[in-house]
């Protein structure tokens, strides 16, 4: 499988150069062309740096991070093409979006951002069918962000991301701050997207148990550190390192 993300040798610190906090450490990860990959760690792991590192909200001290080959500078200096490619969800759905904004506002928002992807004739039918492709009734389109319920903000900040047509998508928590019954419906949500998409994903949670219902495969980080990364049903059924059998051990004591 062909490497679509290629992060190399992360590093990322703040505060003073004297005595930086290492956030990241020399972390590397891929994610394959029509790929899930879990990034899980608990609270303070480094994962969702990484997260912003990959999508420019965050510049890295050292390492490179590649998108199909082609080298991402930090945030702003990259063409358009570029950051529309890789598109971010969020973790607390209702914050991302504003609440003031009606949700047709929201999408043509990012179709004047990018607007390559903008459709060229019949937008509405265009913003319909976004709706319908996250499970959301056309009627939606004329309600502003702050009338809907979390789940419903979530699958519009998802819209939103598909509106631009990128390639890979970065979900940093994207389901934690959902209730648990909302939250399977998000995840089957995300599988059907992606395959419906040809989308690939990174998906960051600090829950092996939300991880294990869609990613391909798994990389586990602990105060900066990759710790260990493989195939998702190897991770889950004969984790290696002590911090990732901690990991499945609390998700398994959490599901009974």
């Amino acid at each position: 499988m062909s490497a679509l993300l290629e992060v190399n040798d992360l590093r990322v610190t703040f505060g003073p150069r004297r005595k930086p906090f290492v956030a990241v450490d020399g972390v590397s990860v891929t994610v394959g062309a029509n790929e899930t990959v879990g990034l899980v760690g608990e609270s303070g792991s480094g994962k969702t740096t990484v997260a912003r590192s990959i999508v420019g909200l965050v510049r890295p001290q050292a390492g490179d991070i590649r998108y199909d080959g082609t080298p991402l500078p930090p945030g702003t200096r990259r063409p358009g093409e570029l950051q529309r490619a890789i598109q971010m969800v969020f973790q607390d759905p209702r914050s991302s979006l504003n609440p003031r904004m009606t949700v047709a506002s929201i999408i043509g928002e990012a179709w004047r951002t990018h607007p390559a992807a903008a459709p060229s004739t019949d937008r509405i039918g265009a913003l319909h069918q976004l709706l319908a492709d996250v499970g959301l009734d056309e009627s939606v389109a004329a309600q502003r962000a702050g009338q809907l319920s979390g789940g419903q903000c979530q699958r519009v900040s998802l819209a939103r991301a598909l509106a631009v047509k990128p390639r890979l998508l970065v979900c940093d928590e994207a389901v934690s701050a959902l209730d648990v019954s909302v939250q399977a419906q998000i995840l089957r949500l995300l599988d059907d997207l992606r395959r419906r998409h040809h989308l690939s994903m990174l998906f960051i949670s600090h829950d092996l148990g939300v991880v294990h219902q869609i990613a391909d495969r798994i990389a586990v980080m602990r105060r900066g550190v990759l710790v260990e990364e493989g195939p998702a049903t190897e991770v889950l059924s004969a984790p290696r390192h002590e911090y990732t059998q901690a990991l499945l051990a609390a998700a398994l004591e959490l599901n009974s």
